[in-house]
């Protein structure tokens, strides 16, 4: 249950906070669009949604991990991954090019201040270039904003609508319709 009583238990959902506020819903849900649709980065919405969730999974953000977990599975992440590289990302299935941008994600949720040149040197090394190191940056920052507003908010809502909602993620994008009366 929401820690507010103008979300009603059967709303709980990022766009159920959003909407209340939507001086400040409308540009985030703009940056998440272009984070994670279509902005110009190499990594594919597969690979943008994975490195999102994998930052809810470490937050231990169950809405936001359970939400972006169906939505990276309805772009084709094998089921069960992202819980494999939460629990061992070393260990995990996960394609070894990503790797490097799975622990600086792992590392700048969990101690940022730690950050250091041979962190953003292994992601250059697989490959990727400053365009995709940007996005890891930003991706990872939007998700711990994102984290710490459901968690805040106490959101936690079922799994079945969690499962929905990112499926629904997957088809529609992150973009909240918003009504004229509430603009």
């Amino acid at each position: 249950m929401a820690f507010v009583k103008s979300i009603p238990d059967s709303e709980e959902s990022v766009a159920a906070v959003m909407k209340r506020f939507p001086e400040q819903a409308i540009p985030i849900t703009e940056l998440v669009e272009i984070l994670l649709r279509t902005g110009d980065c190499a990594f594919s919405s597969k690979q943008r949604e994975l490195n999102g969730a994998y930052a809810s999974g470490v937050n231990n953000c169950t809405y936001c991990y359970n939400t972006h977990k169906a939505t990276a599975e309805a772009f084709g992440v094998d089921e069960g991954l992202l819980d494999a590289m939460v629990n061992d990302p070393a260990a995990s299935p996960v394609d070894e090019q990503l790797k490097p941008v799975l622990r600086y994600v792992k590392k700048l949720t969990e101690s940022p201040s730690r950050m250091v040149q041979a962190d953003a040197d292994a992601i250059f090394d697989a490959g990727w270039d400053e365009q995709c190191f940007h996005y890891t940056v930003m991706i990872c920052a939007a998700f711990n904003m994102m984290n710490r507003i459901m968690d805040g908010y106490g959101v936690t809502n079922t799994a079945e609508f969690r499962l929905s909602r990112g499926r629904m993620l997957a088809d529609t994008g992150y973009r909240i319709p918003f009504s004229k009366a509430a603009s």
